[in-house]
């Protein structure tokens, strides 16, 4: 496998998994009616969003096409879902913090891979990673709520 094909896969992983938070938080957005979890809740999405569009962007950069669903991952965001209902708003957010450390699991692969480019790498780094690990913080503080 060629450099930007692997670099590509990469990419579209991450890219899926953001997209996957997205539908999530989506998801466990209309679960989460009271401030402060609904405003919190909805700026992580937005941040979501943004870091697809990112992937997106070097996907496109790279001559590559952009995976347009969450495939697998939408699965995880159906869990959190029924999470939420059966189990209440402390178990939704422990699911919700065990995808974000998944998502920074995936990021840190991308780190070690040495395939992926090192714009991408650098992008992971000042950005993309940070926020998951913002997102972590911030959902422990709602969960001590």
């Amino acid at each position: 496998m060629s450099n930007t094909n692997q670099c590509t896969d990469v990419c579209n992983s991450l890219l899926r998994g953001e997209m996957s938070a997205v539908e999530t938080y989506t998801q466990a957005i209309e679960k989460f009616d009271s401030d402060p979890y609904h405003a919190a809740l909805i700026e992580i999405r937005g941040e979501h969003e943004h870091s697809a569009s990112v992937l997106r962007q070097h996907l496109i950069e790279m001559g590559a096409e952009p995976s347009d669903s969450s495939g697998v991952w939408g699965s995880f965001a159906e869990a959190v879902e029924g999470t939420a209902k059966l189990l209440g708003e402390s178990a939704a957010l422990t699911a919700l913090e065990q995808g974000e450390e998944h998502g920074i699991n995936e990021y840190e692969n991308a780190l070690e891979d040495g395939e992926v480019m090192d714009e991408i790498k650098a992008e992971i780094r000042r950005t993309l990673l940070p926020r998951l690990t913002g997102h972590v913080s911030i959902l422990r503080t709602l969960k001590n709520r």
